[in-house]
């Protein structure tokens, strides 16, 4: 069997790094760990390969050579997933598609063959069966959970991973909590699955194998939701890993808040080579915690916990979201304070959306207020649900606070007062050819033509004073401040609030 695997473009948003990746010479952030899973289940007799479409399109010929064409996507895919779907149906080849986006929709894609959905180790298997004896379904689900334990190493061969700024791997799925626009324990549960240190140490040696230093993104949606184990078994383990090798890697992840509380974790993940964590803020308004469900952001204090982790070591990157229904119209005005105050730099700031498969979602479904399903992109100016606040006022303050913060001014602020706090990681930053390239890069694109280049000089300066060893993260902020600002100047407002009948 001669199978393709297509990874759909990703619009340009935030979490593209798209305007980054040039300084370094990468044409995507990572590669589709869920594809290249999905492919280490295949039977050996088949031949696979990979086309990952934010590296290169994927051309009619390449899909008519292929028996089977398989798509994992996101929501945020979902323009690109059709696109990929009805050319495969024009050509007349087979396609296989599975991932979040179809899980919790696969209504809205009759023109798919076949849908696995769910989590592949359990759904794929059975397609697998039945194509070998010419009977295969097309819908393939389950409510079970998969035992991430049997999981198969991702087939790393099937992709160039100099294409990519930054490799990942999977140590957990699940999280402990149910915030109510979260679609996360709908698809993997609220009890943490984890694999084991032996299994970890295998996926780490695979990645160093093929030659890679640098960035790996471990992609839990809570890597801390079982932190006996972390710091038991897997933590220590890494810190081995590690040292043994020395210390190819640095490693990032997403955690939630309450990793501030403890700091032997936080300690143990900074030995282990941890240097940045994505927390989910939202807001610093406690109404708005209290509606969504966010309990573990509550009754405390959210700027003094980010302080914390900064100073344990670990860069925070936040993420923050306007439009829930008891935001006041003051609340534009104190996410930017917070944001500023915090010194997180990374500020990940959207729009509330109604997912498929969350909790608001049904509310708002039975409230009469969903408009369309949502894009998956909460960047974008395109509210899917009528807010409780005027939508002009919405829409005008949501782009109030991203005109802000990523201003040259108040983003290079930020950083300084984020440099100021952070401890540098052990070993500091080890100099390498793309790191070189980068930096290069910025003197002329930032401090040259940019019209930043009056703040990037004086960061520069400053950092080569105050925190000479942290210069190299200066550059690489002031990077990432390029293509936020990029982001933001493009965010417009199209598919804005409209009125229109409500979705069922």
């Amino acid at each position: 069997m001669n199978v393709l695997l297509v990874y759909p473009r990703y619009p340009d948003s935030f979490w593209s790094f798209r305007h980054a990746l040039k300084f370094v010479g990468k044409k995507a952030a990572f590669p589709p760990l869920g594809l290249l899973t999905v492919a280490a289940l295949f039977p050996d007799t088949w031949q696979a390969r990979l086309i990952d479409q934010n590296v290169r399109e994927v051309t009619d010929a390449d899909l008519a050579r292929a028996d089977l064409v398989f798509v994992s996507a996101m929501t945020i895919q979902r323009d690109a997933v059709r696109e990929i779907l009805g050319r495969c149906r024009q050509l007349g080849v087979t396609t296989v598609a599975g991932g979040p986006l179809f899980t919790t929709a696969p209504e809205e894609f009759p023109e798919a063959d076949h849908l696995v959905l769910n989590e592949a180790e359990l759904t794929l298997p059975r397609l697998l069966d039945d194509l070998a004896m010419d009977r295969a379904q097309r819908i393939y689900t389950t409510e079970a959970r998969a035992d991430v334990t049997r999981t198969p190493l991702p087939r790393w061969d099937l992709l160039d991973i100099r294409d990519y700024a930054a490799m990942n791997i999977q140590y957990s799925r699940g999280c402990p909590f149910d915030c109510e626009f979260c679609d996360i324990t709908r698809l993997f549960g609220r009890r943490p699955r984890t694999k084991g240190r032996e299994q970890l140490a295998a996926e780490l040696d695979s990645l160093h194998a093929r030659g890679w230093q640098g960035g790996v993104f471990f992609v839990d949606d809570n890597f801390i939701g079982d932190r006996a184990k972390l710091k038991r078994e897997v933590l220590p383990a890494m810190i081995d890993w590690q040292e043994q090798r020395g210390r190819p890697f640095s490693f990032f992840t997403e955690a939630s808040i309450d990793l501030a509380d403890d700091p032997e974790l936080m300690g143990l993940m900074v030995r282990a080579g941890f240097t940045e964590v994505f927390v989910g803020i939202e807001t610093p308004h406690d109404e708005g915690l209290h509606e969504s469900g966010k309990v573990q952001n509550r009754n405390r204090d959210l700027l003094d916990s980010v302080k914390r982790i900064q100073r344990a070591g670990l860069q925070v990157q936040g993420g923050f979201i306007v439009g829930f229904d008891s935001d006041p119209e003051t609340i534009f005005e104190r996410q930017i304070r917070f944001i500023q105050e915090s010194g997180i730099v990374t500020a990940m700031v959207g729009m509330l959306t109604a997912l498929r498969g969350t909790r608001l979602h049904r509310r708002l479904a039975q409230e009469g207020r969903l408009l369309r399903n949502a894009s998956g992109n909460n960047t974008a100016i395109a509210l899917n649900f009528v807010p409780r606040m005027p939508a002009d006022a919405l829409v005008g303050g949501y782009r109030k606070i991203l005109d802000t913060i990523y201003a040259p001014r108040h983003y290079y602020r930020r950083v300084i007062t984020f440099l100021t706090e952070y401890r540098t990681p052990p070993g500091g930053f080890q100099p390498n050819p793309a790191r070189l390239r980068a930096f290069l890069a910025s003197v002329v694109l930032l401090g040259v033509i940019g019209r930043e280049r009056l703040y990037y000089w004086k960061l520069f300066f400053w950092s080569l004073a105050r925190r000479p060893r942290l210069f190299p993260l200066a550059i690489t902020l002031a990077i990432y401040g390029f293509h936020f600002r990029k982001v933001a100047e493009s965010i417009g407002a199209t598919g804005m609030f409209e009125e229109q009948e409500c979705v069922e």
